[in-house]
């Protein structure tokens, strides 16, 4: 029997995140595992609104409406920005609804990945072995994350970025797209890579580096 599930968050990377529902779906021999039931999201655009129409699942209202669905729904954050999917997932989180591991079927995980609740895996992204990975991790399109990484809740890692081997991103970090962050480094709480930068010293929290080398 398929789980149903919804996307909180109508836009792009929500999106891309029911593609990833799809994808599995496609890929599962038999029965779907997933029902995509649709999005909820505040306050949608009016362009938002005109592309999931397109896309083919309905916008269900406000996220309030979670309190009306079914226990076993699953629950996904389709919110790019860390700090906005924390300040989501407190609003959501008194639901006591469950948040699904999905991994795109172009992925690889390595099978002794740990990871709590919400981890995202997007098409071509890498995660070798020894990985831990906080509540709602997402590893965008064709990111890497190195060996005996540590990545803490609500990390993001955008397309092309790679984490080196021995890292540890706090909770909340970013690492911007095609950034590459050099081995044995911390990246602290709330920071932010910016694209393609190439961090070779710890990152101290809720600082903004960029450039080559990142300053």
């Amino acid at each position: 029997m398929s789980l149903d599930i919804v996307v909180v968050g109508c836009g792009g990377h929500g999106r891309e995140i029911a593609d990833i529902v799809r994808a599995i779906n496609a890929a599962a021999p038999g029965t779907p595992p997933w029902r995509l039931v649709g999005f909820v999201d505040d306050d949608p655009s009016e362009t938002n609104r005109k592309r999931l129409r397109s896309f083919g699942a309905p916008h269900l209202g406000p996220v309030s409406v979670l309190g009306e669905v079914s226990p076993t729904t699953h629950v996904v954050l389709g919110i790019g920005d860390p700090r906005i999917r924390q300040l989501v997932d407190r609003r959501v989180r008194p639901f006591g609804l469950p948040s699904p591991l999905l991994v795109h079927p172009d992925a690889t995980v390595g099978p002794d990945l740990v990871s709590a609740e919400g981890l995202v895996v997007f098409a071509g992204a890498r995660i070798t072995t020894n990985v831990t990975a906080g509540r709602h991790v997402h590893v965008n399109q064709n990111a890497t994350v190195a060996h005996d990484c540590d990545l803490g809740d609500f990390v993001s890692v955008h397309p092309m970025g790679t984490v080196s081997g021995d890292c540890a991103l706090e909770t909340g970090a970013l690492v911007g797209a095609g950034a590459v962050v050099l081995p044995g480094l911390r990246i602290g709480a709330g920071a932010t890579v910016g694209a393609g930068a190439c961090v070779v010293r710890d990152v101290p929290p809720h600082t903004v580096v960029k450039g080559v080398p990142a300053r």
